[in-house]
């Protein structure tokens, strides 16, 4: 892949990561904590139904376009199925009213329900017109199915301070909502060659059944997956509310500027990867980059501890607590890069089944530790499990993954994960009362990082220094 079009494919993370540092503290000024909170709801529900529908067929999708000539058929096999299903299901809920609201948000509304479930369908249909964006290597247009929905999120908000709406969980829920219908409207625009082909083509029901044999026992880890992602959330509006839910999901998102990593590197390493294994270069080149993304993750956490204060310049008084929070929630988008590095292995031996086991451990982990860290801490609490249990995924991918392929040695990646881990629990649970020992403590760990790396720090400088010399046309 071109540096030009990793550009491209990068647009879509950095711009969306972008947008939601302004769109958060934008929301949080106009729209009750509570209801902050509720959409934190919506965007767990929206996630589950997207990869329980997909069947696991949008895999089978990514999978098979290279090996087959019909790509408008493969589409319609992998759409057709999930889309069916998905629509049934929301007839069904439908026929309850406003229960399905009320399950989620505590107000058992029509209208509401009617909302979450177009808002569903709409990020079904995005899901996989992006993919046939994503591989016929649209680069940019791939890279606008991250952008938009956030785009348009901010420009309908915009709306509402200028015309003086109503500021309501309904009109908030609204806003999200035709963000994605905008969006899947301007995908089946942008691919209608594809989908217009698509339903004129018979359906390969044998193809289909092999499809679904790919696709369907990937869920089971998907699902593991989510809930690692998402338990924390489903606990917090239990056992705590949905003040406490406002300031975790602001923290998440916050902490998620830390996914540009990890959307970029998701990107790119995995070709580069196989391709240095074909060459017999793929340890040592693995070890190499683990340092690499090692050190980003140490210094991450340290400038994350440093400067979380800055975060409460631009949120309301009573989001305050989202300064200690948001450290532990850069777990998840750290570590998980992390691991991506490690984990090579279980892809190399084709043992998906060891992935499936880290997540399904990593859950029950978290699982365990919202149980007992929310009643008593809260928000904090919540954020703390999941970076523990993240810390724990990523020891499992890659002792299994050493396990199925190559050792290598990694007292340096658990020792750094585990005081950074450590250090960022500590902060987010105690923060504000131990104070300024807290930020010593990130002051060490900072230029012990700085000196472990600086043969790697020196050569990435050296490298950004270099590109920045060449001709745009070179790039």
């Amino acid at each position: 892949m071109t540096p030009r079009k990793i550009a491209a494919f990068a647009i879509g993370p950095i711009g969306g990561a972008m947008m939601g540092l302004v769109t958060i503290p934008l929301i949080t000024w106009l729209f009750s904590q509570e209801d902050v909170g509720r959409m934190a709801m919506l965007q767990i529900t929206i996630s589950f139904s997207t990869l329980l529908f997909t069947l696991g067929l949008d895999q089978a999708y990514v999978r098979e376009f290279h090996e087959t000539n019909n790509k408008p058929a493969l589409l319609k096999e992998a759409f057709l199925p999930g889309f069916g299903l998905l629509l049934l299901t929301v007839f069904f809920l439908l026929a309850f009213g406003g229960s399905l609201a009320g399950w989620l948000f505590d107000i058992a509304e029509w209208p509401l329900s009617l909302l979450i479930l177009t808002a569903s369908i709409a990020a079904f249909i995005s899901r996989f017109l992006s993919l046939v964006l994503r591989m016929n290597e649209r680069g940019l247009a791939f890279s606008l199915s991250q952008l938009l929905p956030k785009l348009f999120l901010l420009t309908i908000i915009g709306a509402y301070v200028l015309a003086g709406t109503d500021k309501s969980l309904k009109n908030l829920v609204l806003a999200n909502t035709s963000a994605l219908v905008l969006v899947a409207v301007i995908f089946l625009v942008s691919t209608r060659k594809e989908w217009v082909a698509g339903i004129s083509s018979k359906l390969d029901f044998n193809h289909l059944r092999n499809m679904l044999k790919f696709g369907l026992p990937l869920i089971v880890g998907g699902i593991a997956f989510w809930g690692l992602t998402a338990v924390d959330k489903v606990f917090l509006r239990a056992l705590s509310g949905f003040e406490e839910l406002g300031v975790y999901s602001v923290a998440v998102n916050f902490a998620a500027v830390a996914t540009i990593l990890q959307s970029v590197f998701s990107t790119v390493w995995v070709p580069i990867v196989y391709r240095w294994v074909s060459q017999g270069e793929g340890l040592e080149n693995v070890q190499k980059v683990s340092r690499y993304v090692l050190a980003i993750v140490v210094i991450g956490f340290c400038m994350a501890g440093l400067l979380s204060w800055v975060i409460t310049l631009f949120l309301p008084e009573n989001y305050a607590a989202v300064q200690w929070v948001v450290v532990s929630c850069l777990g998840f988008p750290l570590l998980y890069t992390l691991s991506e590095t490690t984990k090579v292995g279980i892809g190399i031996s084709r043992r998906s089944s060891f992935s499936m086991l880290a997540a399904i451990i990593a859950f029950l982990v978290n699982l365990i530790g919202n149980w007992f860290m929310i009643p008593a801490f809260a928000a904090a609490g919540a954020a703390v499990s999941t970076c523990v249990a993240f810390w724990v995924f990523f020891i499992l991918r890659t002792e299994f993954s050493f396990y199925l392929w190559k050792p290598m040695p990694r007292l340096l990646l658990y020792s750094y994960s585990f005081v950074t881990v450590i250090g960022a629990s500590v902060f987010t649970l105690y923060g504000n009362s131990l104070g300024f020992e807290m930020y010593v403590f990130w002051v060490v760990i900072l230029i012990t990082a700085i000196v472990s790396f600086r043969g790697e720090l020196k050569q990435a400088l050296g490298f950004v220094l270099n590109q920045t010399k060449r001709p745009l046309s070179d790039i």
